[in-house]
């Protein structure tokens, strides 16, 4: 089996996962941009430039915080997270948009699209756009924009057009379906900024090269503070690209072990929630072969989660391909159980954290106090949490 950083393949296969399943219209430009970022990879120039920009801009390097007081109420294992949600815009978004802005400008491509979920992909490329000037267009479903108010704002602050999106379940399955058809009408002149590492080839690979810095800042960090790799990491997976940033630059390190944690809605034997491994199918979704919800007729199922930004059918390939070769686990949180989390982390840290890394935070609720006192985790906090408050206060008033 192929050893797991040198993935994926020419072609964008991660195993038996990923590849480019798309439109014909759309394959010059994936060719294009596949391409392009090769060269820009190897480009000192563009290397330089986005590390400036990461750094001045974003805010980066961010923070490994010790979880004091979390880990003395927990008790057990020494907690720490990487606080992504201190980057400029309140998460790890804005690592790979700005990336991809740079190839877009190198492409003389200056109409930018995206979709969004919980919106901060969304605030994430509207700001790269206004910063370098371009034209931006956001697709976001019905139910996101009601439950992401703050964020659709936002967005139009920074001069994005939001575009609502109304059909089926109308949340980021949908967003993604419209912003890909923008794309094969407009390919000349757009490039889409695609928010996680999902889709064709050779987005994957793409956006978990631009969040690999997040696994890279953790592993010198912690080894500064303490002396030795951390045993445990744990981030949250919806598409999966906080996560892949952090687990990716840890792979060879077999004494680390690592686990996603999907959205497990109102209990996976409800049918309401977002877990792909648990009870998913390999299949085919908007670009690329991975597990997703689909029914036995092949049928996208639907989804829930209360953090929008989980609340997806699929998984990016390469945590397809990490689950079957076992080197990184896949749990899953209910909405209980992360709101939980949420108000947790809130009361012991004052860091009040996205209702996805809630997720993170509910697993690592229920592993540190068995694990041994010298023993350390960490944890993704991948974004910040002002875009839930409303949502979590009415569903915690509502469970008072």
């Amino acid at each position: 089996m192929p050893v797991a950083e040198k993935l994926p393949d020419a072609r964008g296969h991660f195993g038996q996962y990923g590849g480019m399943f798309v439109p014909e219209t759309l394959m010059t430009a994936l060719h294009e941009l596949a391409a392009e970022y090769e060269r820009a990879k190897d480009d000192p120039d563009f290397q330089s430039g986005l590390a400036q920009l990461l750094h001045d801009f974003a805010g980066r390097p961010t923070p490994l915080y010790f979880a004091e007081r979390l880990t003395k109420k927990l008790g057990g294992a020494k907690i720490y997270l990487k606080r992504e949600d201190l980057l400029h815009t309140g998460a790890h978004k804005i690592n790979n948009a700005l990336g991809q802005i740079l190839l877009a400008k190198r492409m003389g491509k200056h109409r930018i699209i995206a979709e969004t979920g919980a919106g901060q992909h969304g605030v994430a490329t509207a700001t790269v756009a206004a910063r370098f000037g371009c034209e931006c267009v956001i697709y976001m479903g019905a139910v996101d924009m009601e439950r992401q108010a703050l964020n659709v704002a936002r967005m139009q602050f920074l001069g994005a057009k939001v575009v609502t999106v109304t059909a089926g379940q109308a949340t980021l399955k949908e967003a993604i379906t419209e912003a890909m058809r923008d794309w094969v009408t407009n390919v000349g002149t757009t490039h889409y900024i695609l928010g996680s590492v999902l889709g064709s080839h050779p987005y994957p690979m793409m956006v978990r090269d631009f969040q690999r810095v997040i696994g890279e800042e953790t592993k010198a960090q912690i080894l500064e503070r303490e002396k030795r790799l951390p045993d445990l990491l744990v981030a949250c997976v919806g598409g999966g690209s906080n996560a892949i940033g952090l687990f990716h630059p840890f792979l060879n390190d077999t004494s680390v072990r690592m686990v996603g944690v999907e959205a497990g809605g109102e209990g996976i034997r409800s049918g309401k929630h977002a877990a792909r491994f648990q009870g998913g199918r390999l299949g085919v979704l908007q670009g690329t072969k991975t597990f997703l919800l689909a029914n036995e007729d092949g049928q996208i199922e639907l989804t829930h989660s209360v953090s929008a930004g989980l609340d997806y059918a699929a998984v990016g390939p390469e945590h397809s391909y990490l689950r079957e070769i076992g080197r990184v686990e896949y749990d899953f949180a209910t909405d209980d159980e992360a709101l939980a989390g949420f108000k947790l982390l809130s009361e012991t840290e004052g860091i009040i954290p996205a209702l996805e890394t809630a997720h993170g935070v509910a697993h690592i609720a229920k592993v540190a106090p068995k694990m041994p006192g010298d023993q350390i985790i960490v944890m993704n906090c991948s974004g910040r949490g002002d875009k839930d408050v409303a949502m979590a206060a009415r569903h915690l008033s509502s469970s008072s």
